[in-house]
């Protein structure tokens, strides 16, 4: 990983960092705050949008305020996201995780995550 490199934040990397939550190590916290940039889906906070809604989750802030005090920039959802998801095979059922995943395809990026599923789309991802 160099400092060059950009980042894309998995919804539960991203709330995992705005409750300093110790499963994210601190050689992750320094990758992360080293990174050139570091990007949030708008997909994550479409995904925790429901899960707030059916009150499977709290969360302490809005989800937008978070991504910026993070310092983090939004990742928008654009019709090549969406159109790379069909180029997916199934290894990964839930749709936010696949936009995720296309997302870091298309857009280059690094996908921070623990979701072990990921790893057969051979993305470059760094591990929590």
């Amino acid at each position: 990983m160099t400092n060059s490199e950009s980042l894309l934040l998995d919804t539960h990397v991203f709330l995992w960092w705005r409750e300093a939550n110790e499963r994210i190590t601190p050689a992750v916290v320094e990758t992360v705050s080293g990174a050139e940039s570091v990007f949030v889906s708008a997909a994550s906070a479409w995904e925790v949008a429901i899960k707030v809604a059916l009150e499977k989750l709290r969360i302490p802030e809005p989800f937008e305020r978070g991504v910026e005090d993070s310092g983090f920039d939004e990742l928008p959802i654009t019709f090549g996201h969406a159109a790379a998801v069909t180029a997916l095979a199934p290894h990964h059922r839930d749709p936010f995780d696949r936009m995720l995943i296309a997302q870091s395809v298309v857009e280059r990026l690094t996908i921070v995550t623990h979701d072990r599923r990921f790893e057969p789309y051979g993305a470059p991802v760094i591990w929590v």
